[in-house]
């Protein structure tokens, strides 16, 4: 089948994000001006370069108690902050309990009971058991078409990585099997691996 998205799709349902899949889960954990917590999922969210590293999330919607955001972006406007906890298989249901459409004053770590660590280069908090966390400073915040579209891109000035995973001096995602998104309600965690090597290595 062929078709043209302003024209719709005729499916159930839409197969966008199935067919750009899998998709890392960025995990933004924020904090207000006003001293208040959030954690919620995204799953549009990447690295989008080396040196500096950099990384980028996209938030789409908004929350009626906030002004044409989501809590993550109206922090994030409020402190220039932020970080991206790493989703294992192990902490997925509570991904998936922060990422309600909860009130502006809900604490999502105390929602989903877990433990949170303060980060060292930023005023912000993180998720304790995640296996690497990104500390990040905003760079761009960057309007995209559609209706409450926004692209954050932050750089990352501290790296917490959980010793338990690294294996031979490598980062191993063995050890804790992250957590992608796929379409509709699904996703995958990564179990096994392959490697291959680039032209002329």
């Amino acid at each position: 089948m062929f078709y043209r998205p302003k024209d719709g799709h005729g499916l159930p349902h839409n197969p966008f994000n199935a067919i750009v899949s899998p998709r890392p889960i960025g995990w933004i954990s924020t904090r207000g001006s006003d001293g208040r917590d959030n954690l919620a999922p995204y799953s549009f969210f990447n690295a989008v370069a080396y040196t500096p590293p950099q990384v980028m999330f996209a938030s789409i919607g908004n929350k009626p108690d906030r002004d044409g955001a989501k809590d993550s972006l109206a922090h994030i406007r409020e402190t220039g902050v932020f970080a991206c906890n790493v989703v294992s298989l192990a902490l997925a249901k509570q991904m998936n309990d922060s990422s309600g459409s909860w009130t502006a004053d809900t604490d999502e770590f105390e929602l989903t009971g877990l433990e949170k660590g303060q980060c060292d280069t930023i005023d912000c908090p993180y998720v304790v058991a995640a296996p690497a966390v990104l500390e990040c400073e905003l760079r761009q915040i960057v309007p995209l078409e559609g209706t409450y579209n926004t692209a954050v891109f932050g750089e990352v000035v501290g790296v917490r990585i959980d010793e338990a995973c690294l294996r031979d001096g490598q980062f191993d995602v063995t050890t804790f099997n992250p957590v992608s998104r796929l379409g509709y309600r699904d996703f995958a965690a990564v179990t096994e691996l392959f490697s291959m090597d680039r032209p002329g290595e």
